[in-house]
């Protein structure tokens, strides 16, 4: 099973993570030990940048981290939901969806296709993990 940690700083990130059907869903912030693959779900703050929470989170778990989706404004054009991207290339892992605000009930649909994606592909990084 896989595990949905978020960050959220408005409130988007977590009204989309709760429109999900995943049954373990953790904020940043609430955890201490962290042994399982996990997807990543967070915003994109000032003109593009990772949340220094979630960048503090990543610091100490990247290591399980199986793919990233942000959330953002379509008026930011190019920084939208880039967060996404900078987590992608720093820590080798894909990129599963950018979504506007709390995105809508087609985000979820494709959010989920891609997590279900990225936990039965086999992966060198799941391997790397046991």
């Amino acid at each position: 099973m896989v595990q949905i940690i978020f960050d959220s700083k408005t409130g988007n990130v977590q009204r989309f993570v709760n429109k999900t059907d995943f049954q373990l869903i953790r904020k940043v912030d609430e955890i201490e030990d962290l042994d399982t693959p996990f997807v990543l779900v967070t915003y994109t703050t000032n003109f593009g940048q990772v949340p220094a929470s979630t960048q503090a989170f990543l610091e100490k778990n990247a290591h399980l981290l199986q793919g990233v989706a942000a959330s953002g404004n379509k008026i930011w054009g190019e920084n939208f939901a880039k967060s996404a991207d900078t987590i992608s290339k720093q820590y080798q892992v894909p990129v599963l969806l950018k979504f506007e605000l709390s995105g809508t009930a087609k985000d979820v649909e494709l959010f989920t296709q891609e997590v279900e994606k990225v936990v039965t592909k086999p992966s060198a990084k799941m391997d790397s993990v046991k």
